[in-house]
């Protein structure tokens, strides 16, 4: 399963490879300078995939600006899942936003970050940084963290930094989202153990450069007011197949005939009834 991934990668990890060592090169070969390639590396990537990590926030305002208009979608067909399903995708092909938008640039960020697993795992990247391996306290970029402490030290500073970068990406997010990213790091801590020190660098980094990024894109995209749910959004527009004449009838509570038809204006009050033509008027005075 790993040959089969590793060769269908295989042009990514040479792109990685080739952009590592380009870095490399032009920062030269002094103490922990493949450590500081890695980090290049990472600004790199996270610089390919910015233009759709900016289409990406405008598509997660978008769906911010509309959720009052979904949830009311989603109360109104609450007791038909399948109908409410195809009113809300109806309803996004209408405001023509993809609920998927901003799931992209994080889904982009997986391949980088198996070719990287990869590349520190070959044999000829290890031959490479053989004589220069290190970077600071880390003794070797292609091999796991053994020594506790520094091990600690890394999985609190990945912890801290993806904490700090989920807190400024879901602060405007539904709370449960929230929540669940802000679970995450924890989970991930599990495995980062097995990870080669050089992936744990690229982790960190990415986190670093994603808290930065929205901060920056909070000045470039402010939050966007959310929108007025729409009357048919909220149940009050005409129901399918009903003239909006027959729909107003059922809001008024089909109000009886009678009650509607006294005056020509339609406001339904009752027109006085006349006057009895057979009583007559008294008469003051004396009789003569």
């Amino acid at each position: 399963m790993r040959t089969h991934i590793a060769n269908v990668l295989q042009p990514l990890i040479d792109a990685c490879q080739a952009v590592l060592e380009f870095w490399h090169d032009l920062i030269g070969d002094f103490p922990n300078s493949w450590g500081w390639s890695i980090i290049l590396l990472t600004f790199t990537v996270r610089l390919f995939i910015l233009p759709l990590t900016f289409k990406g926030v405008k598509s997660m305002q978008r769906l911010q600006q509309l959720q009052p208009e979904i949830k009311a979608i989603q109360e109104r067909f609450k007791d038909d899942r399948q109908r409410m399903n195809q009113e809300v995708m109806a309803f996004y092909q209408r405001e023509k936003v993809n609920p998927l938008g901003s799931c992209l640039p994080l889904l982009l960020q997986i391949p980088f970050f198996i070719s990287l697993f990869y590349l520190l795992r070959s044999t000829e990247f290890q031959n490479d940084i053989a004589n220069n391996p290190g970077f600071y306290a880390i003794d070797d970029l292609a091999a796991k963290v053994t020594e506790p402490v520094l091990l600690g030290v890394l999985i609190v500073l990945y912890i801290g930094t993806q904490l700090a970068a989920s807190l400024v990406t879901a602060l405007s997010a539904d709370p449960m989202q929230r929540r669940i990213m802000l679970a995450l790091p924890f989970v991930f801590a599990i495995f980062i153990v097995n990870f080669e020190a050089g992936l744990i660098l690229y982790w960190i980094t990415t986190n670093v450069w994603t808290i930065g990024q929205q901060l920056l894109v909070k000045k470039l995209y402010p939050k966007p007011e959310p929108r007025t749910p729409s009357a048919v959004a909220d149940g009050k527009g005409p129901a399918r197949g009903k003239p909006p004449a027959e729909q107003a009838e059922q809001d008024d509570g089909e109000a009886p005939k009678a009650a509607r038809a006294g005056k020509p204006g339609g406001n339904g009050a009752a027109s006085k009834p006349p006057p009895n033509p057979r009583k007559k008027k008294k008469r003051s005075g004396r009789r003569r």
